[in-house]
């Protein structure tokens, strides 16, 4: 499938380092880690295929597609190689990135992803994707908010940035996301990943456990794994700065920034 052309922005300077976001989400939430990291390195954050300002069309079903489709951004801005952190599913796009198009990745990041799902959590995603295609993002939205954020910090309001985006979100860039989730099995190729790699896991994600993302870490050679303590699935939306100190620290020691 042809890439398309993703929506993007680049700030800061130094080394190089993309951030990807969860599904439903954009480019715009990964600002205040952005900001962190763009004191020390040139941060380019992405809109995903189906989401923010990046088409829809044609519709990508696979990772791999999602995947080329930063592959292709890269070429584009000349911004390979380059740290690719993913969050959720920019996690598992950032692992796919990293088996299918090596030479993009100078280091790893998977925050708050699982490299494979057991047989009935992939039927969990597809309907996910049926549901707002059925009923609308409406459908979909009181469930993915319990999953993604802490009850305290729903009840404070943190939660309404996300809850307006996934209201006026494309439904099928939604699902054609979930469907290509549904499909992940990163798992029995990790092994050759070659780059320096950190994994970071919520203390209180329900989503992609911390046993879930520890997983990954075990399987890529030379990896490291850590938590952030009462953080959820969504840990860099209500702990932004504790996950940009563990990425700077890592990249900071990978990159050899002093």
């Amino acid at each position: 499938m042809p890439a398309v052309a993703l929506h993007s922005t680049i700030d800061g300077t130094g080394p190089r380092v993309t951030l990807l976001h969860p599904v439903g989400l954009d480019h715009t939430f990964l600002r205040p880690v952005a900001a962190a990291l763009s004191r020390r390195y040139t941060v380019l954050c992405a809109d995903a295929r189906g989401h923010g300002q990046s088409p829809v069309a044609p519709p990508a079903e696979r990772l791999e597609d999602f995947a080329d489709d930063v592959h292709a951004l890269l070429a584009q801005r000349e911004f390979a190689p380059c740290a690719v952190v993913g969050f959720s599913f920019g996690g598992m796009v950032a692992q796919t990135l990293a088996l299918r198009h090596p030479e993009d990745v100078s280091a790893l990041v998977p925050c708050a992803c699982p490299s494979t799902i057991a047989e009935v959590n992939r039927a969990v995603y597809a309907e996910r994707a049926a549901t707002a295609e059925r009923d609308g993002m409406a459908a979909v939205l009181d469930a993915t908010l319990a999953r993604w954020f802490t009850d305290a910090f729903r009840v404070g309001g943190g939660a309404e940035t996300a809850r307006k985006r996934l209201l006026t979100d494309d439904v099928q860039g939604w699902a054609h996301a979930w469907r290509a989730m549904a499909k992940i099995d990163t798992a029995p190729h990790l092994h050759t990943i070659r780059v320096p790699t950190l994994c970071i896991a919520g203390e209180l994600d329900i989503s992609s456990p911390p046993e879930i993302v520890a997983a990954i870490a075990r399987a890529v050679p030379g990896a490291q794994f850590t938590t952030i303590p009462g953080a959820p699935h969504m840990l860099f939306i209500e702990q932004p700065q504790a996950v940009a100190r563990e990425i700077l620290a890592f990249l900071d020691g990978v990159l050899g920034v002093d």
